[in-house]
């Protein structure tokens, strides 16, 4: 059976760049949609956390704003997530997995990563390692996409240099409210860092794949960065 590796960020509070703690955590879209098409394909899914600890849902993208003012839309996320019991309140501890034991790796986002998994050694070899074999996926969205800066080759140079990946831009951090409060801007960092970023319209669904590495830009990107990934891991089966 096919497995795939999502992983959630632990943190609760991201660090703005004047030391005040903003309430955040995984965005509920970003998770629910990816696990929704993953279990949809049968593939076997272990969900983990830096340190095994149970993730926050950012209530912010639960808030009606954030979704067409569709109460049942809200219900519906909490339902599912309310579903999963213990598989995501007692998550796989990060530490402790094999990345050889998973066919593909999936950064779900929110601002939490920007706390915990953008900084993570253990993410960073996850992704180095299966970037390596291209029967493997990596894939990550939004603020996820942040979990591969940690990512180091032996010679110490960032693997993903040269790379094509999109992920939650300035311009949309900047809508939000946060582009000159955050200690830094995912986009400016996987840009300085070697990545040929590409945003596409704010807030649309945007996904990039290049070769086994599969990047979405925002919620909107979730489903379908999680379809490609999918679609990524039928062309090795049919191989």
């Amino acid at each position: 059976m096919t497995s795939v590796l999502l992983v959630v960020s632990s943190a609760d509070a991201w660090t703005l760049k004047d030391g005040t703690k903003h309430p955040t955590g995984f965005w509920a879209s970003e998770f629910i949609h990816p696990h929704i098409v993953f279990s949809q394909a049968g593939y076997d899914i272990t969900i983990a956390t830096p340190g095994g600890i149970a993730p926050t849902v950012d209530e912010f993208s639960l808030a009606l704003e954030m979704n067409n003012n569709d109460q049942s839309a809200i219900d519906e996320q909490r339902a599912y997530l309310a579903a999963l019991g213990t598989k995501l309140t007692q998550p796989v501890r990060l530490e402790d997995v094999k990345a050889d034991d998973y066919d593909a790796v999936y950064v779900s986002g929110g601002h939490g990563p920007m706390e915990d998994l953008a900084v993570n050694e253990k993410i960073g070899e996850i992704f180095t390692t299966l970037l390596l074999n291209q029967n493997k996926v990596v894939a990550a969205v939004c603020h996820g996409v942040g979990a591969l800066l940690p990512a180091k080759n032996v010679d110490g140079t960032w693997p993903f240099v040269g790379r094509r990946i999109t992920g939650f831009t300035n311009e949309e951090e900047t809508a939000l409210g946060f582009g000159d409060k955050a200690p830094w801007l995912l986009e400016s960092r996987l840009r300085a860092a070697g990545a040929d970023f590409f945003g596409g319209a704010a807030f649309g669904p945007h996904v990039i794949v290049d070769g086994n590495l599969v990047t979405g830009q925002n919620p909107a990107s979730a489903q379908p960065s999680a379809e490609a990934v999918v679609k990524a891991l039928s062309s090795v089966a049919a191989k």
